[in-house]
């Protein structure tokens, strides 16, 4: 998939997450709803950082390009090392390690650690950085350009800043679903492994597959492409991403985001 669809596919799963909250009885805060969205949207991007020419190689310039080389370098010495008798030669790191659910559990898990761990300057670089891969989703072609990312980052930190603000407030959401004292924040890793998650069943939709097993062995395979039935893949960017899959991602966040809020 492309970036919008990305991202608009984890901002939607997020809200639907917030309808099922709301459904069980224990509700978002509103600033956790739209925070969450936004991460889970900027989350969606991330698993592509082992590609150098993804939306996510552009959106903190040289730092996001060399890292993107690094990852993608490392997901192809961790493919070479444990792919199996029927996983096929490869001269990259695309679509392996960073496209797998371990990888989501462990960035979701790392990231709320670090919130923990480093407080609010922690939360506001957790905030900044998903703010400017959701603009850059998002918006696209957009926000592309030198001239652009300068006004990105800008915006996500004012956004990322102002949004601390209200979570640190009492009952805005610091402690939403992890209650006990030192646990606030910790909730900030799930829509991180929830992006990465749609981002792996997006590309699953597509003719490639995604190894989103990985370690787990199929047959001859550990990095075994999981997908539907192959007439029914299609290609990134194609008109079923765009004419279908998108509009039905807005539609769905739409319901999602109203059942949230109890306005259904």
């Amino acid at each position: 998939m492309m970036g919008p669809a990305h991202s608009l596919s984890g901002a939607a799963a997020w809200l639907g997450v917030g309808a099922a909250a709301a459904a069980a009885g224990h509700p978002m805060p509103w600033p956790v709803l739209l925070c969450g969205a936004l991460i889970c949207a900027g989350a969606a991007l991330a698993p592509d950082l082992d590609h150098k020419a993804a939306t996510i190689s552009r959106a903190f310039g040289p730092i996001s390009h060399a890292l993107c080389e690094i990852v993608d370098k490392l997901s192809y010495a961790v493919y070479k090392a444990t792919r199996k008798q029927g996983d096929p030669r490869r001269s990259g790191g695309h679509r392996t390690l960073t496209h797998t659910w371990l990888w989501a559990v462990l960035i979701g898990a790392g990231s709320s650690v670090v919130a923990l761990a480093g407080g609010r300057w922690a939360v506001l670089a957790i905030l900044f950085v998903h703010m400017v891969l959701a603009i850059e989703g998002l918006l696209w072609r957009a926000a592309r350009g030198s001239s652009s990312d300068v006004l990105v980052w800008l915006l996500a930190a004012t956004s990322a800043w102002i949004l601390a603000g209200v979570l640190d407030q009492p009952g805005n959401g610091s402690h939403w679903l992890f209650t006990e004292p030192g646990q606030q924040y910790l909730w900030l890793g799930l829509p991180i492994v929830l992006g990465a998650l749609m981002h792996d069943i997006g590309d699953a939709l597509t003719v490639s597959g995604c190894p989103i097993l990985w370690p787990i062995p199929v047959g001859r395979r550990r990095w075994y492409p999981v997908g539907p039935p192959k007439f029914m893949r299609f290609r990134a960017g194609s008109w079923v991403e765009l004419k279908v899959l998108m509009p039905v991602f807005m539609l769905l966040g739409g319901v999602g985001c109203a059942a949230a809020l109890n306005f259904i």
